[in-house]
């Protein structure tokens, strides 16, 4: 099989609890992330603000990610650090509750500090 080229295959491929989490943290990044475009690079779903990278998302075997996730100011970042599994990965495990919230204002975050 072929890796996949757009967003919509990437998450096609997905078994069904994966898709829908992820389906979920995408529409969080976007909402985000406004004016962001997507396309897949490094074989996972990106969103790009103009010609520079936003967020990576990805889905993994037993949790969905987001990758780079720089540390964050104050607050948001004590909300993020439960979260957090390594220095700049995000960790959202199946079987709980999407923090759709949280992850649309890390989207928004990384969105300002990257000029978007």
């Amino acid at each position: 099989m072929s890796a996949p080229s757009t967003v919509e295959e990437y998450l096609a491929a997905l078994p069904d609890q994966a898709r829908g989490v992820l389906g979920e943290v995408r529409a969080a990044v976007l909402r985000g992330m406004p004016g962001a475009t997507e396309t897949v690079r490094y074989g996972m779903p990106a969103a790009m603000l103009g010609h520079r990278y936003g967020l990576h998302f990805a889905a993994w075997k037993k949790h969905a990610a987001l990758y780079p996730v720089p540390v964050l100011d104050g607050d948001l970042e004590a909300e993020v650090a439960p979260y957090r599994s390594g220095k700049d990965a995000v960790h959202l495990r199946y079987g709980q509750p999407v923090p759709v919230d949280l992850v649309e204002r890390i989207a928004a975050a990384v969105a300002v500090r990257r000029g978007g």
